[in-house]
């Protein structure tokens, strides 16, 4: 029974790790065979990452237009 939950929620990670990777909203496929090699922790931790980048995508892409703008101006 064990093994069924968190095979459920395996597949609520896959879930939320599929909507964070779409830029338009609309649904992702990621070939099942691809993940079948990653461990829950490794799903939960990239779960976790997307989320911080979404949540930080602005601030993450000024940081980069900044480097950029600085490499430019230098050369």
């Amino acid at each position: 029974m064990a093994n069924q939950q968190q095979k459920e929620t395996r597949e609520d990670l896959i879930i939320q790790i599929k909507h964070l990777i779409s830029v338009t909203g609309e649904e992702v496929q990621i070939n099942p065979k691809f993940l079948d090699f990653f461990q829950y922790d490794e799903l939960l931790e990239t779960r976790d990452s997307l989320e911080y980048k979404k949540i930080h995508q602005d601030e993450i892409t000024n940081d980069y237009l900044d480097e950029l703008y600085e490499k430019h101006t230098k050369s």
